[in-house]
């Protein structure tokens, strides 16, 4: 047996009915989450996900959808596990209850109970939710407790578990372990149920064939219930007889946390603990049940019509977005509100506004300063103690589920390090030709770096792909395979040389809302690469809108400003399309400015550190240009004037204060100064003939 901690965690599986929405990404994301930590601190750790394909509602489902249930079931469980690869979700199994390794454990779970003594034949007559596939003490005609639904009433033959005689020490386990039902006001609803009395359950059907069967019995179908929750089990390898399937179930049963939604709180806590006390198997450790994600004040569901898909999200501001708001905003284990606009706001304030530009800043000066060296120089005191304390609070808020929390005191460490920043100027410091002046540059860039870097150790498992790439940008490789067991102040080494730099959290843009409104609208269930299609095809059948005139003494520039520049949406002018204008009629020139009106133009050198063309846009080109203190990305239109890797090291002049604007998706930040030349508008970039230092400021 390994010396090795171990570290078994669930998702519950979830029904094929309908595909996935953020309310399944929710608890995924948050189990994910978990499970990086675990690895990063040394557990061998298991991570199951699945669906659940049986029961009367599946086949109905089937039914009216013309294909069978095993056709609906493929298509469905696919959608699930299509968008948690592409939400990069790190499952090391993902279970399906039609596969013949969970049918086998199933079926041996079954006989074990029944061997045991604890299952019977008898019969049922009443009230059932096809919906919730859960029988209802209730009268004909009664409505369903969880659903509101109407119950069908039901008589068959049946298998009964005696559920009656797990109620006292079902009593026991809530006492002696409360950690078993988390959180209290989850256990105090499961403890009044098994209070109320529990009769015995029903644990087979015969009405429909979709299911599992009883080994046998085989008219018999095991209720779909016992039949899910299964799953954990077989799984790991109950039921088969492969010793390396029986050294896993040996290596991770029992469950150390399952992370279920709330309404399934009577399932996990009370029938399958019973189910396991009844074959002589250990109980899992802890079962927490989170509460729901509600979109205009309900639940999401497929038949209130308030789904929102996670793909939406991921398409328009990534899987870390998504990842950060769930676990930021919502108290785990409370319900939480979700809206467009509240992601929107938390994205920008705290991921591109606060995370992503304290990086840029630090890099850029790293860069600028030290040619891409972290600096050797003295911490400063007051920063390496608010890192500690950010260290100790996230790790104990994180381990006790308390995520937001946990997020919160890692943000008030970038708050800090970003103030630090502003009060200590170093871009100040470097203008100054004192020795002095130098060493305090030095230390507090160094002070930032290492900053940043316990920041991000610690953000890994909940921002893992923004995390990995501000890694390799510190300089430190594969964060996947950094050892993060023990993060703590002073780890970096001096002289790092820097990876290549890039944004990480691009500004969303006032439009985003509007245009993950409009992706829900459409829903068709394309690929993202359709979806791409039909939005450049509105793109260009919008009207032209007029352009601001150009002034004077950048006349060349704003012939290009919808290319260099970037334009809204809904803002589709040729120029904006990759075409360039002609160069205007000397006759037709505005009228001149004053040097106020001049002034307010800040134009700045920046250097070209990565230049590649925008997809499906013949003259565009996507640039990441260093100011000095800061990489902007900016799209400009000059493709068809200069090969991507001959602009590599090349100083340029940008408009910097520009308005940022959308292009083709893409942020732009700032414009490209270029001359207009010929007919055709070919345009040229304004440059020097000496060497100008990179952000300067040009008067």
């Amino acid at each position: 047996m390994s010396d090795t901690p171990k570290f078994y965690i669930t998702t519950p599986i979830y029904y094929v009915n309908a595909r996935p929405h953020i309310g399944h990404a929710y608890t995924t994301v948050v189990a994910d989450a978990i499970a990086r930590r675990k690895r990063a601190l040394g557990f061998e750790t298991w991570l199951l996900t699945g669906t659940d394909e049986h029961g009367q509602k599946i086949e109905r489902s089937a039914r009216a959808a013309g294909q069978t249930p095993q056709e609906f079931a493929d298509v469905v469980s696919s959608q699930f596990r299509g968008l948690w690869d592409r939400m990069g979700l790190s499952y090391d199994d993902y279970i399906r209850t039609t596969e013949g390794r969970h049918r086998k454990g199933a079926q041996k779970l079954f006989l074990e109970l029944q061997q045991r003594g604890f299952i019977y034949k008898g019969s049922y007559t009443g009230q059932y939710c096809v919906s919730d596939e859960l029988y209802v003490d209730a009268p004909p005609g009664s409505p369903c407790p969880d659903c509101g639904r109407i119950t069908e009433t039901v008589s068959e033959e049946n298998y009964f578990f005696k559920l009656s005689a797990f109620e006292r020490k079902l009593l026991e386990l809530y006492e002696k372990h409360p950690e078993f039902v988390r959180p209290e006001a989850r256990r105090n609803e499961v403890i009044s149920f098994v209070r109320g009395g529990l009769k015995d359950l029903s644990i087979s059907r015969t009405s429909f064939n979709w299911g599992i069967p009883v080994p046998g019995d085989e008219k018999h179908v095991i209720y779909v219930w016992m039949d899910a929750l299964a799953n954990y089990i077989t799984a790991l390898g109950y039921g088969s007889d492969l010793p390396q399937d029986r050294e896993r179930f040996a290596r991770f049963w029992p469950a150390d946390l399952q992370i279920i939604g709330k309404e399934i709180s009577r399932f996990h806590c009370v029938y399958w603990p019973a189910f396991l006390m009844a074959a002589g198997l250990p109980l899992p450790k802890s079962v927490v049940a989170h509460g729901w994600l509600l979109f205009e004040q309900s639940k999401m569901s497929k038949s209130r019509g308030n789904i929102v898909r996670a793909e939406t999200i991921v398409e328009t501001l990534g899987a870390d977005a998504l990842r950060y708001f769930l676990m930021r905003e919502v108290v785990f284990g409370q319900d939480g509100s979700f809206s467009f606009d509240a992601l929107v706001q938390r994205y920008n304030a705290d991921l591109a506004n606060g995370y992503g530009n304290l990086v840029s800043r630090t890099l850029a000066m790293i860069n600028r300063y030290f040619d891409g060296l972290v600096p050797a120089g003295e911490a400063d005191p007051r920063i390496a103690a608010a890192a500690e304390t950010a260290a100790r609070d996230f790790a104990q808020h994180f381990d006790a589920l308390d995520f937001s929390r946990a997020l919160e005191s890692l943000w008030a460490l970038v708050a800090a390090v970003d103030g630090y920043i502003t009060d200590k100027a170093p871009w100040k410091l470097a203008a100054s030709q004192d020795p002095a002046a130098r060493t305090l540059l030095a230390s507090i860039l160094y002070t930032c770096s290492e900053a940043l870097r316990i920041i991000t150790a610690l953000v890994y498992p909940v921002l893992p792909d923004a995390a990995a790439r501000i890694w390799a940008q510190l300089g430190l490789g594969d964060i996947a395979r950094a050892d993060l067991k023990e993060v703590r102040w002073g780890q970096l080494a001096p002289e790092t040389k820097l990876g290549e730099s890039g944004p990480i959290f691009p500004r969303a843009e006032k439009d985003t809302v509007e245009r993950m409104n409009e992706l829900e609208k459409s829903n068709t269930g394309q690929s993202a690469e359709a979806e791409a299609t039909s939005e450049a095809a509105v793109l260009t059948s919008v009207p032209a809108q007029p352009e601001p005139a150009p002034q004077p003494t950048l006349e060349a520039a704003n012939q290009t400003a919808g290319i260099a520049g970037k334009a809204p949406a809904a803002l589709t002018s040729a120029a904006s399309l990759g075409t360039v204008s002609p160069a205007p009629d000397p006759a037709a020139r505005p009228a001149t400015i004053t040097i106020d009106d001049f002034a307010k133009v800040e134009l700045r050198v920046g250097q070209v550190q990565v230049a590649e063309p925008v997809k499906g846009a013949d003259r565009l080109l996507r640039l990441e240009v260093n100011l000095g203190d800061e990489v902007r990305q900016i799209v400009a239109g000059i493709a068809g004037a200069y090969e991507p890797e001959k602009l590599i090291g090349r100083k340029v002049v940008i408009v910097a204060n520009l308005q940022p604007r959308k292009l083709r998706g893409l942020e732009s930040n700032g414009m490209i100064v270029a001359a207009s030349v010929g007919e055709k508008g070919k345009p040229v970039l304004a440059g020097f003939l000496e060497d100008v230092e990179v952000g300067a400021r040009l008067k």
